[in-house]
């Protein structure tokens, strides 16, 4: 596995293979990686000559700076797990490397995506990584991209992203990876303690009934019955569950035949905010 810090060092040898006409997928992450992006590479392995994987923690995107200090960093053992599964190349730069002087994001108009869900929540998050995900495709420029549909609302602004600016590269998302217990898998769940750790399952049973019910009772009335499972449990807070349009991402209030639906969710467990979301039936 060949390992770059520089940007233009990475852009000259990926240069070099699309001469010989090699086809690059790309999975950017901000490490700490676990089975949900080794999925993702294997994905990109299958349908690509080179894989490049990105390790970069992205300050822009980060509306509470404490999150920013406390997000897990595991280099080590991130570089273990790329070689284990044969990743072609890291790129790991500084933020000075991406952003020089200035650390600041672009302003992007996503049609209306970024004010749903966690855009009414994180202020600023979405023009964070709008700018670092357009930045490592500049960098790169990969034939595809792979993203898990854990965060589905960044997987969509990211399309949309791409369609705006006319990139050429295609966006391929990849269904959410999950631990035994359900649990969707992120970098954030090692910072759980036991109790959390134990209770955080809760929020998958939750979706799977909700999806249940949505075939046979209205969006406001699964909505109801959410926030009140979740008013009951003595260690999981509820910031939001919304049903919504898998398109448009706004909220719903009656079912229509044409449309895929997919209900959303962000609960606090202790202090580390999970989120989880699953596609409905109708």
């Amino acid at each position: 596995m060949k390992i770059f810090t520089i940007k233009q060092e990475l852009k000259t040898f990926l240069n070099t293979k699309k001469k010989e006409n090699k086809t690059i997928g790309f999975v950017p992450t901000m490490g700490a990686l676990h089975k949900g992006h080794l999925s993702l590479i294997e994905k990109a392995k299958n349908k690509n000559d080179i894989v490049v994987v990105s390790i970069f923690v992205n300050p822009t995107q980060f509306d509470n700076k404490e999150d920013l200090v406390k997000y897990p960093k595991t280099i080590e053992n991130d570089t273990k797990l790329l070689k284990s599964v044969a990743c072609d190349v890291l790129f790991f730069p500084s933020v000075k490397e991406i952003y020089a002087e200035n650390i600041s994001s672009e302003e992007f108009d996503f049609d209306g995506l970024e004010h749903q869900m966690e855009g009414k929540f994180r202020d600023g998050h979405f023009d964070g990584v709008g700018t670092i995900v357009k930045t490592l495709f500049e960098i790169i420029e990969p034939n595809k991209a792979y993203f898990g549909e854990k965060d589905f609302q960044q997987l969509q602004i990211i399309k949309k992203m791409v369609e705006k600016n006319q990139l050429p590269v295609k966006i391929k998302g990849c269904p959410i990876f999950r631990e035994d217990d359900g649990l969707a898998m992120s970098s954030r769940n090692t910072r759980l303690n036991k109790e959390h750790r134990e209770a955080a399952p809760f929020i998958y049973k939750t979706l799977k009934k909700a999806r249940k019910k949505f075939g046979t009772e209205s969006a406001i009335k699964v909505t109801e019955w959410v926030t009140n499972q979740f008013k009951k449990h003595p260690l999981l807070d509820l910031e939001y569950f919304t049903i919504a349009d898998e398109k448009s991402l706004e909220t719903i209030k009656d079912k229509e035949s044409n449309k895929k639906y997919r209900a959303f969710i962000a609960v606090f467990a202790g202090e580390i905010r999970l989120i989880d979301n699953i596609q409905l039936k109708k």
